[in-house]
């Protein structure tokens, strides 16, 4: 399959000081694939270099085969920035027939780009009547224009309501599966979590970790933590045999390592008059990109 998106070996340096260092990633039609790293990581600048603001030192970028900036990347791919701006007295609707026309793409298919991102009802009002999550969705709607190969979006969510979020990964799961691939950079380690396909991780402008989810646990080997809750009086005996962490006197937890969950569970279960329940919480996205980003845990993981 092309890619859509193709960086290969990408340098760029700002006064002597490399920003990013030998960056190498793809994006396929139809994949979501995020992109994390600390303030400073290179994160906006790859976005940058990718719409061909910023020129590398080294290294290629071809967005849909061709090089940024030029006529053919421009029509290929569509951008959503952290803060949207629009005209405070025009409509929603009128901000959508403006672009689309800036675009060549039929303003007969605002409303269905409106509907998609949930402001039909609200169309027809001033977009300086808008909440932030509706001027975001607005930005998304802008962005899905004449269904782009490729989909930019940077901190997309930044700012919106849970269930805005929700409603927002919905729209791009949805961006996705017309074909378009999809770049985001987030906040929200969670929620990427659960709402992409691959994960990329730069820092200090390099990609430390490229991969899955289930991939990037593998590859740092991190512990899948096992809690258990003990019946009344068995937490001591339970503590002695499997060792692990006391938790409020009546429970435990036990890092298991990679290839051995299952053996500590068949143990468990020969101590089933002992247990009252068990919860098993595998390495989550968070624990992943502090191992792969070298991050301490009070350090700013944007």
């Amino acid at each position: 399959m092309t890619e859509t998106l193709a960086i290969k070996a990408l340098c760029l340096s700002f006064g002597g000081q490399k920003v990013l260092d030998d960056v190498s990633l793809s994006v396929q039609p139809g994949e979501r694939l995020a992109l994390l790293g600390h303030n400073g990581a290179g994160k906006s600048t790859l976005f940058k270099t990718v719409l061909g603001f910023l020129r590398p030192c080294s290294g290629t970028v071809a967005v849909a085969g061709h090089a940024p900036g030029s006529d053919l990347a421009r029509e290929a791919v569509n951008y959503l920035p952290e803060v949207v701006s629009f005209q405070r007295n025009l409509s929603g609707r009128e901000v959508l027939s403006y672009f689309s026309g800036l675009r060549g793409t039929p303003k007969a298919e605002v409303s269905d780009l409106l509907a998609r991102v949930g402001l039909l009802e609200a169309a027809d009002r001033a977009v300086g009547a808008y909440s932030k999550g509706m001027r975001q969705r607005l930005g998304l709607a802008q962005a899905l224009i004449g269904t782009p190969r490729l989909l930019l979006l940077d901190e997309p969510t930044s700012g919106l309501d849970p269930v805005s979020r929700h409603e927002f990964y919905e729209v791009i799961a949805d961006a996705a599966a017309r074909g378009s691939a999809v770049l985001l950079s987030s906040h929200g380690l969670e929620e990427v979590q659960d709402k992409t396909d691959r994960i990329a991780i730069l820092a200090r402008g390099r990609l430390t970790a490229e991969g899955t989810l289930a991939e990037l646990a593998h590859k740092a080997g991190l512990p899948t933590t096992i809690r258990i809750s003990a019946r009344p009086g068995a937490a001591d005996a339970l503590h002695g045999e499997f060792g692990g962490r006391r938790i409020n006197g009546c429970r435990l937890a036990l890092d298991c390592a990679q290839g051995a969950k299952v053996d500590l569970l068949a143990r468990l279960g020969r101590h089933q008059d002992k247990l009252r329940d068990i919860d098993i919480a595998p390495p989550g996205l968070t624990d992943i990109y502090r191992h792969f980003s070298r991050t301490g845990p009070t350090e700013d993981q944007t």
